[in-house]
């Protein structure tokens, strides 16, 4: 007899409009990225399935549009959601001051909706920039309030960080709910 759970976790992906949270949800995924940049209607959903010490975890994956547009259906796309993915840009450009300068509005906006949920912080697009200039100011101060589970710079074109990044909320979620469920049995 098996001893084996399923687990099923709805993450969040969250950021403005540009920073590659789709391109990153395909590497992570499936493996590829794609040059030409489609911008997300609403939301689009990408199911992962993983197998962690025996147990089936399936993952959904809400890549959730970043403009202004859609402002008005966050709450709806953050409901029971278990863990969240905060993508900015490292981009030396307006898209990179900006989408650094809103990982606050993201993050109290998802408060709002779903409370205490994991969050790691994205910063996307490290194969753009030069090395000397990876250190964004204030970086260390926006992640210390925030309380984030962690910090990775990535890379949806080369792969960079991707799979640790991802794999580390995935990680903490399933290690949350496994000793849940192993309390629950006793």
């Amino acid at each position: 007899m098996t001893n084996s759970q399923e687990f099923n976790f709805k993450i969040s992906i969250i950021g403005d409009g540009g920073v590659g949270k789709t391109s990153l949800i395909k590497k992570f995924t499936k493996g590829t990225f794609e040059r030409d940049y489609n911008q997300t209607i609403g939301a689009q959903f990408s199911r992962y399935d993983r197998e962690i010490d025996g147990d089936l975890v399936n993952l959904i994956f809400w890549d959730i549009a970043g403009q202004d547009d859609f402002n008005f259906l966050h709450p709806l796309f953050y409901r029971e959601s278990k863990g969240c993915i905060i993508v900015f840009s490292l981009e030396e450009n307006d898209l990179g001051e900006e989408s650094f300068n809103h990982i606050e509005n993201w993050h109290n906006e998802l408060k709002k909706y779903c409370s205490d949920i994991p969050v790691v912080l994205f910063a996307n697009k490290v194969d753009l920039i030069e090395e000397a200039n990876l250190i964004k100011p204030n970086i260390q101060e926006v992640i210390r309030e925030s309380n984030f589970l962690g910090y990775f710079l990535t890379s949806a074109k080369t792969g960079q960080g991707v799979h640790e990044a991802f794999n580390k909320i995935i990680e903490k979620l399933y290690n949350k709910n496994k000793t849940s469920s192993s309390e629950l049995k006793k």
